[in-house]
């Protein structure tokens, strides 16, 4: 699976793609992240890619020109199976959408900065618009970093036990249950006797019932109620 980014914060995005679960997935080939610096498509003296908008009004807005002309480029070498804007107002990025996503080829992202992007950006080349929350931050590089790590964990091979991501919270519409390591009990403090009982039937009847009141508790919402 194949990710460019557009970005005029190429820098933002270099530590969480050299890291952990994203590293692993690049080094076995099986994605691929690429990060494109919008001043490189250009075409003005001093590589501005924003200027002052239409009707007036404070902040600076990305101009067209570099994202077309690195959009083009990218989608002359190769197919696009979306082309995604982060932003605030946006869909709000899920599990569900993160599932769907992972199953798709290869996704070109956009990263807006300053006051926003030219409109035309998005009526003429984004296929989707996600958010990752209801909040505003100083670009889209962060969001675009999380996309791509909901994403990626995802794709089999790239996690250790590649059953792990299918028990996250969110996959069954419910929060995930509690779980505990070693040592069985520290200072007075034990790991539910259950868990430590061999008995998968009554692990998982357990687990249940503890994934369903953990939602009850903090997200009711996702069981409607």
């Amino acid at each position: 699976m194949r990710f460019d980014i557009l970005t005029v914060l190429p820098g933002l995005l270099e530590s969480p793609f050299a890291h952990s679960i994203l590293q692993r997935a690049q080094k076995k080939g099986i994605a691929e992240i690429h990060v494109h610096n919008l001043r490189n498509y250009s075409s003005l003296k001093h590589k501005n890619v924003d200027d002052y908008p239409y009707g007036g009004g404070s902040g600076m807005v990305m101009m067209i020109e570099p994202f077309a002309a690195c959009i083009d480029k990218l989608k002359s070498e190769r197919n696009y199976d979306e082309v995604i804007f982060m932003t605030p107002d946006g869909v709000t990025l899920n599990q569900g959408i993160a599932n769907e996503l992972s199953i798709k080829g290869n996704i070109i992202i956009l990263c807006g900065h300053y006051k926003g992007i030219d409109q035309r950006v998005r009526d003429l080349f984004v296929t989707r618009e996600l958010s990752i929350g209801d909040y505003v931050l100083s670009g889209g590089e962060l969001p675009a970093a999380v996309l791509v790590d909901a994403i990626v964990r995802l794709i089999p091979g790239v996690l250790s036990d590649e059953t792990s991501a299918l028990s996250d919270s969110f996959q069954g519409e419910l929060l995930d249950a509690p779980v505990y390591t070693r040592p069985a009990d520290w200072n007075g403090h034990r790991v539910p006797d259950i868990l430590l009982s061999g008995n998968t039937p009554e692990i998982e009847k357990w687990r249940f019932e503890q994934s369903l009141e953990r939602t009850r508790q903090r997200r009711p919402d996702l069981l409607g109620e």
